[in-house]
């Protein structure tokens, strides 16, 4: 049985999380700067053609987690876990408002305030910093994809709280 109390027993439980959560964030980034220079193509969601941003994330998710997103950028803030700017890990989506909309825009957290995106017509996939001016007047929220293989990670512990 596990003791909740003893820290001997917690200590390798923690370590497991960690490794699996980093894991899967090291791989969704590792998938993700794997596309750097794919060329924007409105609508696009294969390598080989381009990618517009939302289906560059849907196209990340679905290589690294088999996770099918939804296909437009506002849909996919509708299906995640709404998350604090503050809470932004490797592999979260980061939503901007660039046509006037709320979510019309997304990308994939990478760290240290930086995101990968796939940003406009004539632009290739790239990475930006998310506090520069553009970007941080336009930001719309953070959002987590529940049900990666991290989070049934995390619910299987029997520490795990879901708020």
């Amino acid at each position: 049985m596990f003791n909740l109390l003893d820290p001997r027993a917690l200590q390798p439980r923690l370590i497991e999380l960690h490794d699996n959560v980093s894991n899967v964030t090291s791989d969704l980034v590792m998938t993700a700067m794997g596309f750097l220079g794919v060329r924007y193509q409105r609508g696009g969601n294969e390598a080989a053609t381009g990618f517009d941003c939302s289906g560059f994330v849907r196209a990340v998710f679905d290589k690294t987690l088999g996770l099918a997103l939804p296909r437009r950028a506002s849909e996919q803030a509708e299906v995640t876990a709404k998350i604090s700017p503050e809470d932004l890990r490797p592999g979260d989506l980061v939503f901007f408002n660039t046509m006037r909309r709320a979510f019309s825009h997304v990308g994939i957290y990478v760290g240290e305030g930086k995101f990968i995106h796939s940003p406009r017509a004539g632009g290739k996939v790239r990475v930006e910093d998310m506090r520069e001016a553009y970007w941080s007047k336009r930001f719309n929220g953070a959002r987590r994809v529940e049900g990666s293989r991290a989070e049934a990670v995390m619910q299987n512990l029997p520490f795990y709280r879901q708020d």
